[in-house]
């Protein structure tokens, strides 16, 4: 897909990153610990895309 549109998926975990760093973050910043805690919480949420599950419970499992 070439448009943001077409991506949704893509686009909506762009948007739950960018709740935790918003445009203009100085990446420089953040400790690979932050960075962590990040992927953690977004892979550890429900999806209704995944049925309701978890993207660690379809992927890990």
């Amino acid at each position: 897909p070439y448009c943001s549109w077409q991506r949704g998926t893509n686009e909506h975990t762009n948007g739950l990153i960018r709740r935790y760093f918003p445009k203009k973050t100085d990446f420089s910043t953040i400790t690979n610990e932050q960075l962590q805690e990040v992927v953690m919480k977004i892979n550890t949420r429900p999806r209704k895309i995944l049925n309701y599950q978890t993207a660690e419970e379809v992927f890990i499992n």
